[in-house]
């Protein structure tokens, strides 16, 4: 990974090219599996591992996936206010290499996410990992990529903490 530029405005550019490439490998991987498979249509891939088309009207885990529909505009909203937030938190700290890795996997993710509320009104999952019986909510490229960055997040604050000992 090229060093991203000290400048407010150049190290955010780095970090706004790398959320775009996560939003674009999110919607390309979804285009595909909405080309492809129909809804709860399933590949066995190995013996712990589908790919499977489903659909999320919820957040993380199916929150709220059985509420009316009020919960998509709630979710798009909050999507809204985290864009906005982390573009304000990334021009701020532009030269804090794993913070701002951690906000720009999480900005990508976020988006993706909430193109397919706003397209769809459903977040588009496929990844699903099983075993003995036991299945994990299908999840998809934005998922991991937000899950990346709040692990990034968590490390950020621990080295920060360290340091300050």
């Amino acid at each position: 990974m090229a060093k991203p530029k000290s400048s407010t405005a150049g190290g955010m550019l780095y970090w706004l090219g790398l959320a775009f490439v996560i939003l674009l490998a999110d919607q390309l991987t979804k285009v595909l599996i909405l080309g492809y498979y129909r809804f709860g249509d399933s590949t066995y891939v190995t013996s712990f591992f589908n790919v499977v088309r489903a659909h999320n009207t919820g957040a993380a885990f199916s929150f709220l996936a059985a509420a009316s529909g009020w919960q998509r505009w709630l979710f798009t909203a909050i999507a809204v206010a985290a864009v906005v937030f982390i573009l304000w938190l990334l021009r701020s700290h532009a030269g804090q290499r794993l913070f701002c890795f951690s906000l720009a996997c999480i900005l990508g993710g976020a988006v993706g996410n909430l193109v397919d509320r706003l397209l769809h009104g459903y977040v588009v999952d496929f990844l699903q990992f099983h075993w003995r019986g036991w299945y994990f909510p299908a999840f998809n490229v934005a998922d991991s990529a937000i899950t990346i960055g709040a692990i990034g997040l968590i490390l950020d604050e621990l080295r920060r903490v360290r340091r300050s000992r």
